[in-house]
């Protein structure tokens, strides 16, 4: 496949002593201009992306999505499965995805606020698990995986399209850019250093997509 980088092992960014409130901090800030700042800058992949999430979900009766934000994702899903748990951490970003919902008038969504590490939910109590452009957000992968693998049924499906900042020399210099300004990322991933990432944590790959943009996607699937 062209464009990426042979990688044994995906860089890892070495972040502050207090990254998870750091980070919260980060996205409550930012809420209200995400949107814009997303598709402006990041746009190109999302409409693939989210022709290829909202298939992977049809179907699914009950759906948690962890890192929501604003819901760009949320209205897709909720159109192709039958309820879906819409959760971010952060304060901000569910009442923005609350206020989606409500103007969409999507009943079958539940927005709530969560931790990706503690989530209050019943193991087994998912048929899918959406966590779209945060894998490479979290400090500590394995612990968000094992998380997820927690509340979703065995064999269930991840779907995790994740923004690959090392796919590319221009995603490479932005993303180093991005960095200097705070933005909280910890993974750079090409396609192939994620789907390593997945495997290594016991997910079984079954489908992959790079969708192209300023900063790629790397559409995965993954069962648990």
């Amino acid at each position: 496949m062209h464009g990426l980088k042979p990688m044994t092992k995906t860089p890892v960014v070495q972040g502050t002593t207090d990254n998870t409130m750091s980070d919260k901090d980060y996205w409550e800030r930012h809420a209200r201009n995400y949107d814009a700042s997303l598709r402006l800058v990041l746009g190109r992949p999302l409409p693939r992306m989210l022709e290829l999430a909202s298939e992977a979900v049809h179907g699914k009766g009950r759906v948690l999505e962890v890192a929501a934000g604003t819901g760009i994702v949320t209205s897709a899903i909720a159109g192709t499965s039958g309820t879906v748990v819409a959760t971010d951490y952060a304060v901000a970003m569910v009442e923005a995805l609350e206020q989606r919902v409500q103007d969409a008038g999507l009943k079958n969504v539940t927005c709530e606020q969560a931790d990706i590490y503690a989530l209050p939910y019943s193991a087994g109590e998912f048929d899918a698990v959406v966590a779209a452009n945060v894998l490479h957000l979290v400090p500590d992968l394995p612990a968000a995986i094992k998380a997820l693998r927690n509340v979703t049924k065995p064999g269930g499906l991840l779907v995790a399209p994740t923004f690959c900042h090392d796919q590319t020399k221009t995603s490479w210099v932005l993303s180093r850019l991005f960095a200097v300004s705070g933005f909280p990322c910890y993974r750079r991933f090409n396609t192939r250093s994620l789907r390593s990432a997945l495997e290594d944590n016991g997910l079984q790959i079954v489908r992959t997509e790079l969708l192209p943009g300023v900063i790629p996607i790397g559409y995965v699937e993954a069962a648990f």
